[in-house]
């Protein structure tokens, strides 16, 4: 009896460890298997796009013409090429015009939808549907009111001020496209200003509150500070969204970005200049390829002065 239980002991022995060996042997590709879909979607479609367009930059490809390699010939053609100067011009004022309101509006809608007052889940519902409403869409209705015989010119002629050509006068028409830009962006950086507001501990603006502070002062010095870093990310979102922006522009300004094309975005003119069948793919992946140095920039210099303020 003693032999057979102690043959039996190393054979049990035996079989819990052979499973860990197995599972062992596993673990080394086992992870790759599960991130592999996810590598496989972003090497097809960001890593394979960004190269490609990186090396028919030097080149003078078109549409239906594989092209050959013309080095800076591209680049050098940007430097004089008007268009582009017009579309490097209305994408920085845009951010000039859309990234102070994106980072304060929603940090003050956020602190009055935070509060618990009746009926105010509708309003944060009301705010939030521009965010999942289609850009075409919105785009469109606010072409029907800003048209010369639109909503909002009625009522201007029916208050005695007049008719206003907002998409025909080319700043009236770029600043309407970022106040389009704006008011549909509210409620995406509302949502994220809650999130930060959430973690501010009551007991400072307690504190504040004793010691004399208004509601002006407390902002300044309690959730100004406190959602600071929350102010970087959305400054820095908003910077690149601003800067790429299209569909606004396309939309209210039509193909031709305008009255003679002066509201054309960096974006609109890669759209312009690489697409049908003479299009200019190497010339546009050459805009690309700027509108890409640009935006990371804008990234480094926010995070850089994020880091300044930090020291």
């Amino acid at each position: 009896m003693k032999s057979s239980s102690a043959a039996a002991a190393p054979r049990a022995g035996a079989d819990d460890r052979s499973p860990r060996k197995s599972i062992r042997r596993q673990l080394p590709s086992s992870p790759w298997l599960f991130a592999a879909p996810g590598l496989l979607i972003v090497g097809i479609f960001i890593l394979y796009p960004f190269v490609s367009t990186l090396i028919n930059s030097f080149t003078d490809k078109r549409t239906l013409i594989p092209g050959e390699y013309v080095g800076l010939d591209n680049f050098r053609e940007l430097l004089h090429d008007d268009m582009f100067w017009i579309g490097l011009r209305n994408s920085t004022l845009y951010i000039v015009g859309v990234v102070p309101a994106l980072v304060l509006l929603p940090l003050l809608l956020a602190m009055l939808v935070q509060k618990h007052i009746p009926g105010i889940t509708f309003f944060r519902s009301a705010f939030y549907t521009p965010v999942v409403a289609s850009i075409v869409v919105v785009g469109l209705i606010w072409v029907w009111m800003l048209d010369e015989r639109g909503l909002v010119n009625a009522v201007l002629e029916a208050v005695g001020v007049g008719s206003v050509g907002f998409l025909s006068d080319q700043w009236l028409l770029l600043l309407s496209a970022m106040t389009v830009t704006v008011w549909k962006g509210l409620g995406y950086y509302m949502i994220i200003y809650l999130a930060a507001l959430a973690n501010v501990p009551r007991e400072l603006h307690e504190a504040a509150s004793v010691d004399g502070a208004g509601s002006v002062r407390r902002f300044f010095t309690v959730t100004v500070p406190a959602v600071r870093s929350t102010m970087v990310l959305v400054a820095a979102l908003s910077s690149v969204a601003a800067f790429k922006v299209f569909s606004e522009v396309y939309l209210m300004a039509g193909p031709n970005g305008g009255p003679a094309g002066e509201d054309t975005t960096l974006v609109m003119l890669v759209q312009r200049v690489g697409t049908g069948l003479t299009g200019r793919v190497g010339y546009a992946s050459a805009i690309s390829v700027v509108v890409f140095v640009v935006t990371v920039a804008l990234m480094l210099l926010v995070l850089r002065a994020d880091r300044k303020e930090d020291a």
